[in-house]
């Protein structure tokens, strides 16, 4: 079993957009994937329960006490409540294999991230690389300033970064129908597809 967990501290970062589309990416390759959702919103239970059951199936997970009475399971993604910290977050650091942060491009976004950053660096988990933490850019206009901040903060926060998501509206329009951008064909998302290339090299390599 794989778990990765999205996270990060504050709202609106673009944790359920990253988690169900990567969802959807492992269950277009066959894998049997289960989705935790454990924000407050519960948007990604939403998205699943939107989803068509003609599209490959990714299961919904209740809670991790659930999860662990599931057998066979390949792929876990958890999407986590904004503002996790203290045990909560080092428990899930430390349960995880991979935790991707996605970031936005704003001050307000950076500032919030940075004490969760540190933290993440001080996690025992991470320090031993048991848990791997990438970051990734969510809605970055690479032509602006802020992009350029973003790219800058990145840069120096000491993790890997793992690419940059464009502000489409592909992603509202199939979060509105349950799917996913890798369900869609390829000539409908071809440029959004390719962004996201960098994060799927970066986990296919640690999982050889």
């Amino acid at each position: 079993m794989k778990k990765i967990l999205i996270a990060n501290p504050k709202g609106g970062s673009g944790k359920t957009t990253l988690a169900t589309n990567l969802a959807g990416y492992f269950a277009s390759k066959g894998r049997q994937v289960h989705l935790l959702d454990l924000d407050q919103q519960q948007s990604s239970k939403g998205w699943l329960q939107r989803r068509p059951p003609t599209l490959p199936k990714i299961n919904r997970v209740r809670s991790v006490n659930a999860l662990k009475k599931k057998k066979n399971v390949e792929i876990v993604i958890i999407d986590s409540p904004a503002g996790i910290r203290g045990d909560k977050l080092s428990d899930a650091v430390k349960d995880a294999d991979w935790v991707i942060v996605p970031m936005q491009t704003s001050t307000y976004d950076i500032n919030a991230t940075q004490a969760f950053m540190n933290i993440l660096k001080a996690e025992k988990a991470v320090r031993k690389e048991r848990t791997f933490v990438a970051m990734l850019g969510m809605r970055v206009d690479m032509r602006t300033k802020a992009a350029a901040n973003l790219a800058q903060y990145l840069a120096e926060n000491g993790f890997p970064v793992v690419g940059n998501l464009r502000n489409a509206q592909i992603y509202a329009h199939t979060a509105e129908q349950g799917i996913s951008i890798f369900d869609i064909p390829l000539y409908q998302a071809k440029k959004d597809i390719e962004q996201w290339a960098p994060l799927l090299k970066w986990m296919k390599q640690l999982a050889d």
